[in-house]
């Protein structure tokens, strides 16, 4: 890790991030049935909050002042972490009838190896849930 400097920003992680989406209902309820919390801010704007995080959703045609310079739906790709057991996130998916992607295979997450397994939401946004020194997970298959 570079050393900082009075002239650099510390930062320290990722607050928030924001999702363009078909349909923010859809996505709300996605995201819940997976353990999210669904908040509503400002006027009437939707999140999905894990844990300290959120996903802010924004409707194609948002009127939201700032945002992405091509916002567009399924362009996201990011990693949600779980303390549950993999094959229990893969048998909750399933129950859910959610397709997956790949997994459960090992990645290299910030600080270690994770567990993954991948799906794909409402908007085709690939979605990783990885958990930290899952040693129970079965190979790929």
């Amino acid at each position: 890790m570079a050393p900082q400097s009075d002239d650099q920003p510390t930062l320290t992680g990722i607050d928030h991030f924001v999702l363009t989406v078909e349909d923010v209902e859809a996505t709300c309820e996605f995201y819940a049935a997976l353990g999210a919390e669904v908040k509503t801010f400002g006027d009437g704007r939707k999140a999905v909050h894990f844990g300290a995080q959120k996903i802010n959703l924004h409707p194609v045609d948002n009127d939201v002042d700032h945002v992405a310079a091509s916002p567009t739906p399924g362009a996201g790709d990011f990693c949600l972490l779980t303390e549950t057991p993999v094959p229990t996130v893969i048998e909750r998916l399933r129950d859910r009838g959610i397709d997956i992607v790949a997994g459960p295979v090992e990645r290299t997450g910030a600080v270690g190896t994770l567990t993954s397994v991948y799906v794909r939401d409402p908007d085709d946004n690939l979605v990783e849930f990885a958990r930290y020194g899952d040693d129970d997970a079965p190979a790929e298959g």
